[in-house]
This record gives C-alpha cells, sequence and structure tokens, in this order.
C-alpha cells in the first residue's frame, strides 16, 4: 500500500543526510506507523520501532536516565529489541510519540550524535497536549528551560 506520503519521506532521507528527524503527525488510525515500517523495511539495514503507547517503563525510563550516554541508550535498545544497530543505515522510528514527551525532546540529542536516522509519528492533538515536559530538565530540583 504505497501513499503520496511515502515520496515526502524517501525526499527527506535523501536530502536530511542524517541532520534532521521526521515529524509525520495527524489524524489517529490513518496508516502513519504502517507506511514509516515499510519505508524503514525497504530503505534501511536494519531498524528499530519504538511504540511508545505500549513500551515497557524500563525503555522510557532510558529517556530520562541515558542522553548523556548514547552509547549506552543504543546498546541497550539494541538488545532489548534484539536489532543490529548500523551506522548511517539503521533507523529508529519513535511511534505514538506523545506517549514520551522525553525522547521528542531528546531528538535533537540524538540527530547531533549522527549516527541513525529518526521518524517520529503520532497524533497532532495528543502531541501538542503532550509537550509540556520538552523544554524542561530537573537538576537537583531546578528546573532550567531551553
Amino acid at each position: 500500500m504505497k501513499r503520496k506520503i511515502y515520496n515526502t519521506i524517501l525526499k527527506w532521507k535523501e536530502e536530511s543526510n542524517g541532520k534532521t528527524a521526521l515529524l509525520i503527525e495527524g489524524a489517529r488510525r490513518v496508516g502513519k506507523s504502517y507506511i514509516v515500517e515499510q519505508f524503514a523495511k525497504e530503505n534501511y539495514k536494519s531498524y528499530i520501532l519504538i511504540d511508545f503507547s505500549k513500551v515497557s517503563k524500563e525503555v522510557i525510563e532510558l529517556f530520562d536516565n541515558y542522553l548523556d550516554n548514547l552509547n549506552y541508550l543504543f546498546t541497550y535498545l539494541s538488545e532489548y529489541y534484539g536489532i543490529k544497530l548500523y551506522e548511517r543505515e539503521s533507523l529508529f522510528i519513535f511511534d505514538e510519540i506523545q506517549f514520551c514527551p522525553r525522547s521528542r525532546g531528546a531528538i535533537k540529542h540524538l540527530v547531533a550524535d549522527g549516527r541513525y536516522d529518526y521518524i517520529e509519528t503520532g497524533s497532532l492533538i495528543s502531541i501538542k497536549k503532550n509537550v509540556k515536559d520538552i523544554l524542561r530538565r530537573n537538576y537537583k530540583n531546578e528546573s532550567y528551560g531551553f
């Protein structure tokens, strides 16, 4: 099932060179996750799909605790999902991103690292409702906005 968006995703992959993540937002149950996973299968050596609507608390906590140690984060996710990662040839799909605002905030750090590509999917209304924690990070009970 090819959709118009497939060509848009392909253009993003060709033009971004790993320098940007792609956010696909829209109504629920219209095929966002399906088309992104098909794209991953056809255009990457490997991919990890993290569905934040049903992922374990353990995985969500990785984004709270290990953004300062991306080697650990990637190794853990690779082992947890049983998927070998290849630099510049693997994709992370953050599905239902609205359920893990910290992963949304982590995107800029992950992209800056440059090892892998990232596509986020989510419901537009839910994303806007669940972004309050993206810009806040606590350090010893103090909040700093970025």
